[in-house]
């Protein structure tokens, strides 16, 4: 079986930033045919976008798609809410784990694999301020170890 290839769309970087991730899901998203387009051109943004659970079904909210340029009025509204595509023991599990244990849902990354687009959402739980500092910490130290070994290699 030849393993499909996965080209990246968009990316949330302030997502692990931002909270602790702690399980993963791949999702499918309903799309029109102009969205599919401008996506496989890379125009798309996740940033500001969240997730919700209504009726036992995940919607993404803010997901913003650049109206493809030679569609006309088939265009559609580039923040419009879009249907997420799960199978439905992952949406209980996600819905019990919201509001059991107070996570939320975040996406992760946008990214085409094979011929389908997929969107990669996470259970994510809130990072406090000092949790940040932490992080940041840690990226400082590992850059200066890295610069350190870059300089002993030029010798």
């Amino acid at each position: 079986m030849a393993k499909e290839s996965i080209k990246l769309i968009a990316n949330n970087k302030k997502a692990r930033f931002d909270y602790f991730i702690e399980d993963t899901f791949e999702a499918g998203i309903v799309l029109h045919g102009t969205e599919v387009k401008s996506l496989r051109m890379g125009k798309c943004s996740i940033k500001e976008s969240f997730i919700r659970v209504e009726n036992g079904e995940l919607y993404i909210y803010n997901m913003h798609i650049s109206p493809y340029e030679k569609g006309n009025i088939f265009n559609k509204d580039p923040l419009r809410v879009r249907k997420l595509l799960l199978h439905k023991y992952e949406i209980n599990k996600i819905a019990g784990q919201m509001a059991a244990k107070g996570y939320t849902i975040v996406p992760l990354q946008v990214y085409l694999k094979g011929s389908l687009i997929k969107l990669e959402i996470g259970l994510a739980r809130g990072k406090k301020l000092y949790d940040k500092r932490q992080d940041i910490a840690k990226k400082d130290q590992r850059r200066e170890a890295e610069k350190d070994f870059k300089v002993k290699n030029l010798y």
